[in-house]
């Protein structure tokens, strides 16, 4: 279907009536999902969690790599009124059985390659014995995820409302909590006009052969968000279970892909493919590959955007809202912005007292999104101290420039203050990232007794270079060339494996806090 076929009303589930022979999902395994086969089952779901009693509101909890039933309870909730609240798989069961008991879950379908931390979680908190659901094997004390569809009919389901999803922020302090806001109260059809909106805003039609890929974990909001807009809007999603840099650059090829969400990360390894290598695929077909979750070096967008072409776009947002955005040939024009503020967005720079800060003063970054408030379920004292009136903070300090173009400077978290000084170690770790034998690099503040912080590097060599003081001396002499004296960091510590998740996200405390221990940092 073109852009001049678009039926008046999208959302998936009125597309695959209409065109049960569309593409809707290719998965893993490259196997082929049509989107009239994807509704049947979607259907089946609802019927089977309304006979076991479930009503709008209530909570379906789900610990799945990248598949089709991700997409199957997905869509199957948002045409229910039910929360849907992907886990993050990376989590143990007592983090696990947390999310579930919070959350107010009736429902837990767990994949079985996470059986031990699973069955772990609801036996913790004794969790129904009717509600859980194994895909993919044996979980004991699980019945099969099929069981929930069996005998149920393919039949759209009879009161139909939009749900939602419930996601829960990665907790830098303290636990978790679920990003949780009123269900629309409208039928799915008139929600799903909205769905699109993340992939129009870079460009992108319904339909007009657009295909998705999904290389990130779909626990992560903004990966299921950017999948679900595609999906939602006629594209067909190419699933990838485990990322590598060739495998995508492959699936780019064999299937045209036109679009997907990225991290950083993702650029660097890609950037990493010999030449010759590269140039085995053809990555004419993309037109918005959007990135997002953490800093991108501006000399490793310069580099993408020069293989790839000006496809390299960029937004900033949270789950509890957003945001801005920029093209890549507005970057080009204005190198290191995140964007300008979304349509239905407003971004505010703001000091400790609460007062907005002119043009080019670093503070804290604070939004509103018009598309209405959230809650931190169950924490209305988290969800206070976010608020600044109607605008509301995840801790990021930056500035607008005099025509509201957002530079970030790092999260408040992380910036050190050394002899006084405001460090800010993103501008760092973008040069480190830079040197050849650098794949991954951490920059955070230790204890120093005169200036109270101190510079220190966390590096992770590329693979086949052996680390140790010849490679330390060498990376510190590559900073001094860079960075002025008091961002040069004052040592180096090596490690085999950055502990970032999936999605590009830095685990930066588990690197700084044992520096820390016994001992109070002043931010």
């Amino acid at each position: 279907m073109t852009t001049t076929e678009v039926p008046a009303t999208l959302g998936f589930w009125g597309i695959a009536q209409g065109r049960p022979d569309h593409l809707a999902i290719v998965d893993p395994d490259e196997q082929h999902v049509l989107a009239g086969d994807l509704l049947a089952s979607c259907n089946q779901i609802v019927h089977g969690l309304r006979a076991m009693g479930l009503q709008p509101g209530d909570a379906v909890a789900m610990l799945l790599p990248n598949s089709v039933e991700v997409f199957e309870l997905y869509l199957a909730l948002g045409q229910a009124g039910f929360y849907l609240v992907p886990i993050n798989w990376h989590l143990v069961g007592p983090e696990i059985a947390y999310i579930l008991d919070d959350s107010e879950a009736k429902v837990f379908v767990a994949h079985s390659r996470f059986a031990k931390d699973a069955q772990a979680a609801a036996d913790e908190i004794n969790f129904p014995a009717e509600g859980r659901f194994a895909v993919g094997g044996d979980i004991p004390g699980f019945r099969p995820y099929e069981d929930l569809k069996a005998g149920q009919p393919t039949s759209m389901p009879d009161d139909r409302q939009a749900g939602l999803v419930m996601n829960y922020t990665s907790g830098t302090t303290g636990r978790p909590k679920g990003v949780r806001r009123p269900l629309p109260g409208s039928d799915p059809e008139t929600a799903g006009n909205y769905f699109g909106g993340m992939l129009f805003m870079f460009g992108l039609q319904p339909f007009d052969d657009n295909v998705h890929i999904v290389g990130s974990p779909l626990y992560h909001t903004a990966v299921l968000v950017f999948s679900g807009s595609a999906i939602h809007i006629g594209h067909t999603l190419v699933i990838m279970d485990k990322w590598t840099p060739e495998q995508m650059l492959h699936f780019i090829d064999e299937y045209n892909v036109t679009n997907t969400h990225m991290v950083p990360t993702q650029f660097v390894r890609l950037l990493g493919v010999p030449e010759d290598e590269r140039k085995k695929y053809d990555v004419s077909s993309l037109r918005s590959m959007v990135h997002a979750a953490a800093p991108c070096p501006p000399e490793v967008k310069r580099q993408m955007i020069e293989w790839w072409g000006p496809v390299i776009d960029e937004y900033y947002a949270a789950s509890e809202g957003g945001g801005t955005m920029v093209r890549a040939a507005e970057w080009l024009e204005h190198p290191g912005t995140v964007g300008q503020a979304w349509p239905i967005s407003e971004i505010a720079i703001l000091d400790d007292d609460g007062n907005e800060l002119p043009a080019g003063e670093i503070g804290t970054v604070y939004m509103h999104m018009q598309t209405g408030n959230f809650e931190y379920f169950k924490d209305k004292d988290k969800t206070d101290k976010s608020r600044h009136g109607k605008f509301f903070t995840v801790g990021d300090a930056g500035y607008l420039d005099k025509d509201g173009w957002l530079f970030l400077s790092d999260r408040k978290i992380d910036m050190i203050i050394s002899g006084g000084a405001n460090i800010y170690p993103a501008e760092i770790e973008s040069e480190l990232i830079m040197h050849p034998k650098v794949a991954d690099v951490a920059i955070f503040g230790i204890p120093h007794e005169d200036w109270g912080e101190e510079v220190k590097a966390v590096v992770e060599p590329i693979e086949g270079v052996d680390a140790g003081p010849e490679l330390e001396a060498e990376i510190l002499e590559w900073c001094r060339e860079r960075l002025a004296k008091f961002k040069t960091p004052r040592s180096i510590d090596f490690t085999t494996e950055m502990p970032r998740d999936p999605n590009g996200k830095l685990y930066k405390r588990k690197l700084r806090d044992p520096y820390w221990e016994g001992r109070e940092r002043a931010i």
